[in-house]
């Protein structure tokens, strides 16, 4: 290929890799986004309602543990509208849409509030069950879901055509549980469940106005013009403003959940190769990223006191200095989470049993399948040798029996026989035995047969 062909052919692959990602063909018009997104802002009469009802069903699925509840709700919300408006107000520098998104998210953010914590001071309910627990501790990934699943809204709520990604994104970006989280923290008095659920449900929707920004910004949708100049240059100051001050923290705290996160990380797989002995087991590990303390619980054999230095020496070569390890053994703290160790108690038998469980289910079902075949063909012992002497008078004593081949069940073959054994007066015939043979077959309703005669 000459070098003016392999420019060509470079020219060609960029062409059609830009039509492939272009955003620009099926995009609908200015007026058309813009008059989509300001209608579903406003939170007030049905929309008001429709929150109300979707807080309450959220709120119930998180009391009952109930995942299908829970995904039901985040698809009737109407909460992305007021969130999306921040970001395409931002992005078109039109300041009145922005308080106004700003205003009827605060609404609906209290409202949110206010119904979850009446139901959970009403709900006679108040374990903490596992859905409800997830959405009190944010992670790095939440801001990426945040991020991405607004990404998504954002592209879907510009095209000529609407989907379904809007109702998938609010599922993955889940505002819903943990708004409905932080009502269950006010209702039982838990500032630690209110603040972490409330976080999370900031982040979200930080990170989806702040991908709304950046898509209209991108696409260059027409900003709204100021009359008056001085006007114009208030309200974009007024909204870089804003944008900064709503960016800078949650990438502050985003900054360091990664760092968390990386911690934790660093710190199980630590556990995992370093902490391993021959009479000693790992009860439960314990990782406060704040505070950058390792806590593992040891049950078994005594482990000596050098060699757990020697293991704590290893910290810093696997990246976490400035770390601390600390190590109790057969009772020595009473703070051992007693629930999550039963927990991977179980785990571990489950685990240990599974092969015998199958076994033995591969050993009654074989037991059955014998029964099942001696039960059903009980009249081919006693009637097959009667009808056989009548039709045949050269055939005497006649015996009908089945031989069973349990291993024929994993070659997914027939798994039994029928032997027909019987005396003769005078020597059959090949074509006589033929006859009783295929006889045998229909009578029976079985080609696996065999006929033996003496």
């Amino acid at each position: 290929m000459t070098s003016l062909e392999e420019h060509r052919f470079w020219i060609k692959a960029k062409e059609i890799f830009r039509d492939m990602l272009s955003l620009t063909e099926d995009k609908a018009d200015d007026d058309v986004i813009d008059d989509r997104i300001r209608g579903d802002v406003h939170m007030k009469g049905a929309n008001l309602w429709i929150l109300m009802f979707a807080i309450l069903v959220a709120s119930i699925g998180l009391n009952v543990n109930s995942t299908a509840v829970i995904i039901g709700a985040m698809l009737i919300s109407p909460l992305m509208g007021p969130i999306m408006g921040i970001g395409y107000g931002a992005g078109i520098n039109d300041f009145s849409l922005l308080r106004s998104s700003f205003k009827n998210l605060s609404i609906a953010t209290l409202i949110g509030l206010l119904t979850s914590t009446l139901y959970f001071l009403i709900s006679p309910l108040d374990i903490a069950q596992s859905e409800l627990l997830s959405r009190t501790t944010p992670t790095v990934w939440d801001v990426m879901i945040g991020l991405f699943g607004g990404l998504a809204g954002i592209v879907a709520a510009t095209r000529k055509e609407k989907s379904n990604v809007i109702p998938g994104v609010a599922i993955a970006t889940a505002l819903m549980p943990p708004l409905c989280t932080a009502g269950f923290g006010l209702a039982l008095g838990n500032w630690s469940y209110f603040f972490g659920a409330f976080y999370l449900y900031t982040i979200n929707s930080v990170f989806i106005a702040l991908a709304s920004f950046l898509i209209v910004r991108l696409f260059n949708l027409s900003e709204k013009k100021y009359v008056d100049p001085q006007t114009a240059k208030k309200a974009q100051r007024y909204i870089a403003i804003i944008v900064i001050v709503t960016i800078l923290p949650s990438s502050y705290l985003a900054y360091h959940l990664v760092e968390d996160q990386l911690f934790k990380a660093k710190s199980n797989s630590f556990v995992t190769e370093h902490l391993q002995f021959k009479n000693t087991d790992v009860a439960q590990v314990k990782i406060d990223p704040k505070n950058r303390i390792i806590k593992v619980f040891l049950i078994g054999d005594h482990v000596p006191k050098g060699e757990l230095d020697h293991i704590s020496m290893r910290m810093i070569s696997a990246g976490l200095d400035n770390a601390k390890l600390k190590v109790y053994q057969n009772g020595e703290r009473d703070d051992v989470d007693v629930r999550t160790l039963k927990a991977d108690i179980v785990t571990d038998l489950y685990k240990n049993t599974k092969a015998d469980l199958d076994n033995k289910a591969k050993e009654v079902a074989t037991l059955k399948e014998q029964i099942r075949l001696l039960s059903s063909d009980r009249e081919y012992y006693t009637a097959v040798p009667n009808e056989l002497e009548t039709l045949f008078p050269k055939v005497r004593n006649v015996i009908l029996s089945r031989n069973y081949d349990s291993s024929a069940l994993d070659r997914n073959r027939s798994v039994n026989r029928l032997i027909l054994n019987a005396d003769s007066k005078k020597r059959l015939t090949r074509s006589e035995q033929q006859k009783i043979e295929t006889w045998l077959k229909m009578r029976t309703k079985s080609d696996n047969v065999k006929l033996i005669v003496r």
